[in-house]
């Protein structure tokens, strides 16, 4: 990816984390609320690979727990592996689908709520399953699918489309 590339999408980054902190994160909508920024991690990761949808979904993270003064690294790491999880999707079958950044973005949700709980979890912080799994996901995943096509298409046009790798069709073994 080019320097220029980077930067327009860091800036995406940006926005969409200050934006979720700021107006989006307020929207309640039937118990839960949509997350803005794991739908761009989740568009970004689709048009650039894995890794630099991992790195911005870090830095986004990064950002989120900076502002809202929760604890350093959670939302890094789900943000991170949503990133990561976006663009394998993309560069192993998902990338020329017209459904992709749906199956993605409802995928993702799932998982990172999941992984979130467990993560929180572990650091032997209190929240209540029942909330966090069902409550609060299932209106964040209507919400979110709401956002992904959308989000995509603005994605694809600031950012660009990533190199296509080709893959190969099929593996012959040659046994000698």
């Amino acid at each position: 990816m080019s320097s220029a590339a980077w930067l327009r999408a860091s800036s995406v980054v940006f926005v969409a984390a200050m934006l979720q902190v700021v107006i989006v994160s307020s929207l309640v909508v039937a118990g839960g609320a949509p997350d803005l920024l794991l739908v761009v991690v989740v568009a970004l990761g689709l048009l650039r690979g894995s890794i630099p949808g991992a790195t911005l979904g870090f830095a986004g993270g990064l950002v989120v727990d900076i502002v809202t003064l929760g604890t350093l690294g959670v939302t890094s790491l789900i943000l991170t592996l949503a990133g990561f999880w976006a663009g394998r999707y993309a560069e192993t079958s998902g990338r020329d689908r017209r459904l992709a950044p749906l199956v993605a973005v409802g995928t993702i949700t799932i998982l990172a709520a999941a992984f979130g709980y467990f993560l929180y979890f572990l650091l032997d912080e209190e929240v209540v399953a029942q909330h966090a799994l069902v409550t609060a996901l299932a209106p964040a995943f209507v919400l979110n699918l709401v956002l992904a096509l959308p989000v995509y298409s603005l994605a694809r046009r600031i950012i660009g489309e990533g190199d296509r790798v080709e893959i190969a069709p099929e593996v012959e073994v040659l046994a000698g």
